[in-house]
């Protein structure tokens, strides 16, 4: 008799700012009501993960990994050859975001036996069941494999709206475990899906097809104060792609926590354009049910760079009112710039830093995340890559790097991609930000950081970073002072450059 055990393994993204992974919890429900074990390595808080992984794998069904495009997929392929070196029997299935938009080559891969395309609560039952039966995959929508040493890829899967999915199962994460990593306990969310703009540096068209869907009020007040309630949770970060795009599905929302009593902050993803359609009155409300923070795709600076990016919905003007209105209501107004999109030059990078200057010092509380412009697959910029001059990978592993922390690009490498780089550490500490990880600091730490604020804002204003003495010195007293770093020095993904 075959087990009835799936091991799933999620490999590290940020070990700063670690969390249960949404995806596995997400496919495990109907796994679980069907009676399999579920067993869930992480690499982030497990120790010596690779054996760990392994061991399971003995009396297990298969192994599923589920990863983004980036960093993850190092310890992907690691553990994936491991598994199939000593078990090559059992089925190594990858899903997730990568897998979805690059289906035939995550598939390719010698080490991959199975891929799911699109969300993965029905498809992935289906599978391990077969696996149980013995039987292959053929016909499971949504579902690719290998026959005969080709590979097949059955009919899509339709998507389903998010009201129509089964509950996460959060009880299987150890948030003991992630509060040791991160300093604080905390959980992911989803309420909505999808966004209905179309960003030409965004992958959710590649996957949602820009059909934007929610769950009701009543539910997500239902959902949150259970799950903080249950789990003893400080703060949910809602990684809805734009959780503002329905006005008076929010504000119902905002009036059930406020009704209910449970404390505790949340934060949320949007567009500048749509915070701007709410009052202060409204965004006060809000406040007091909680929420905290208001994560927005300001992107660029520059009009030109703007309209490169299709964001012709979002104008200037809309970002320094929605940093005041938030302001206004005591939420703390957070951006996400990208430095180097296809058409950016030295003018519009100097336009970008104008801006976070004047957002930053009219609202001493806002706070801007930068990145380098990544071209992720399915993203529509992608359509361009030959024209630009963009080393597309040809193989699942040739994807690590592309990460938007570091990513060199044609346009952007050499001494520029350097000053980037020394530009955006000064933006590090020229204003302080608020990461969801605690990271305590020492006296030390704290008063370098605090005297290097002045003259980083100096440089940043002035476009003078040659001889960035005072980033060695950070660097000097960290290394003596602070707490390891995480494996992948990143910021979440959700609030990475792949925010509309």
């Amino acid at each position: 008799m075959r087990p009835k055990k799936v091991v799933f393994f999620f490999p590290a993204f940020s070990s700063q700012e670690a969390t249960a992974p949404l995806g596995i919890l997400a496919v495990s429900t109907p796994l679980l009501r069907a009676g399999y074990q579920v067993r869930i390595v992480d690499s982030t808080i497990t120790p010596n993960f690779r054996k760990r992984v392994i061991e399971e794998l003995e009396d297990a069904l298969c192994l599923a990994v589920s990863l983004v495009t980036g960093p993850m997929i190092k310890e992907t392929v690691q553990i994936a050859r491991e598994a199939k070196r000593l078990y090559p029997d059992k089925p190594v299935i990858l899903g997730g975001w990568h897998p979805s938009l690059l289906p035939d080559q995550t598939l390719a891969a010698e080490y991959v036996d199975v891929v799911v395309k699109g969300q993965g609560e029905d498809a992935m039952l289906e599978i391990v069941e077969r696996i149980a039966a013995g039987e292959s995959v053929r016909g499971v929508k949504g579902a690719g494999y290998k026959e005969d040493g080709c590979l097949v890829f059955n009919p899509p899967r339709a998507l389903k709206p998010i009201r129509e999915l089964p509950p996460k199962a959060y009880h299987l994460a150890d948030f003991d475990a992630y509060q040791r990593v991160s300093g604080r306990r905390w959980a992911m969310y989803t309420s909505s899906l999808a966004c209905p703009y179309n960003c030409g540096y965004c992958t959710n068209d590649g996957v949602y097809g820009r059909k934007w869907n929610a769950l009701d009020p009543e539910q997500v007040v239902e959902e949150t104060t259970d799950l903080v309630s249950r789990y003893g949770l400080e703060l949910l970060w809602i990684v809805d792609d734009n959780f503002l795009v329905d006005r008076d599905r929010a504000l119902g929302i905002g009036e059930g926590l406020v009704r209910r009593g449970v404390k505790f902050n949340w934060s949320i993803q949007s567009s500048t354009n749509l915070v701007c359609r709410f009052s202060v009155a409204e965004l006060k409300l809000l406040k007091r049910a909680g929420l905290s923070q208001v994560s927005q795709g300001a992107d660029s600076g520059s009009p030109k760079v703007m309209r490169l990016m299709d964001k012709t919905f979002q104008k200037l003007e809309t970002i320094h009112e929605a940093a005041a209105k938030l302001t206004a209501a005591s939420i703390r107004p957070s951006f996400n710039m990208i430095f180097g999109y296809p058409g950016e030059g030295e003018a519009e990078r100097r336009e970008s830093i104008q801006l976070i200057m004047d957002i930053c010092r009219r609202y001493p509380g806002a706070e801007f995340w930068t990145n380098i412009f990544t071209p992720y697959p399915g993203s529509p910029i992608m359509k361009r890559a030959f024209e630009l001059g963009i080393d597309v990978p040809k193989s699942l592993e040739g994807w690590v790097d592309f990460f938007p922390r570091y990513t060199v690009l044609p346009w952007l490498k050499g001494r520029t991609h350097r000053n980037v780089q020394t530009m955006r550490e000064y933006l590090r500490v020229a204003f302080n930000r608020v990461p969801i990880g605690i990271r305590r600091r020492n006296l030390w730490q704290r008063a370098v950081h605090e005297a290097i604020g002045a003259p980083a804002r100096w440089r940043l204003d002035h476009n003078v970073y040659s001889f960035p003495f005072e980033l060695w010195l950070k660097d000097f007293v960290n290394r003596w002072a602070e707490a390891p770093k995480a494996k992948v020095d990143a910021h979440r993904l959700e609030a990475e450059a792949v925010t509309c």
